[in-house]
């Protein structure tokens, strides 16, 4: 994650989707922790999830440095233990692709979620252009075996089956990507 994901022209990407965050914040895919220096300052706290323990024990170190208190859960999305709406904002960046049962993540999302809270993603996923979706599907089996992602996940879809107030959706293709993997959907939908 951190070699792909660590790099200047994603970072520049992470900043922009978290410079509104406020209140209290839910990230899943917590990973190795890459959005924590890009947290705005007035955030002291998050709570995060994520279900795979190397990624947690790698994170330790950012964790440390951030001066964010973080509340680090080791559990998945699918099931999230916390009360009806209860977060001002989730976070999720190159998450939903690798969640096998996405659209029960996205509705424990959405529950979480405070009437007005909004929902912050940065994602990959399938491509507007015929041509790049074909090839996005011929290579998903490869993609899934090598970095347990999808490359075709349609995340207008997804988010079109929760009933969100409003969405507000940006569509870009990744500087220095191959387009098959580069097709970004960054935005807010608000409950």
């Amino acid at each position: 994650c951190d070699f792909v994901l660590d790099r200047p022209f994603v970072a520049k990407h992470r900043k922009e989707l978290l410079s509104t965050v406020d209140g209290d914040v839910l990230e899943i895919g917590f990973g190795t922790g890459l959005n924590l220096a890009y947290y705005p300052e007035h955030v002291h706290k998050i709570t995060v999830v994520d279900p795979n323990p190397g990624m947690q024990r790698q994170a330790r170190r950012r964790i440390d440095c951030s001066g964010i208190e973080v509340d680090q859960r080791l559990l998945s999305s699918k099931e999230l233990p916390f009360d009806d709406q209860i977060f001002d904002c989730v976070v999720s960046t190159w998450t939903l692709c690798s969640i096998p049962d996405v659209e029960r993540a996205m509705r424990e999302l959405y529950r979480v979620l405070k009437r007005g809270g909004r929902f912050l993603f940065l994602e990959h996923g399938l491509s507007d252009i015929p041509k790049v979706q074909t090839w996005q599907r011929r290579l998903n089996w490869l993609q899934q075996f090598i970095a347990g992602c999808r490359l075709d996940l349609n995340f207008r879809e997804l988010l079109a089956e929760q009933p969100f107030a409003a969405v507000e959706i940006e569509n870009f293709y990744l500087e220095k990507t191959p387009k098959t993997h580069g097709f970004m959907y960054q935005g807010v939908a608000t409950k």
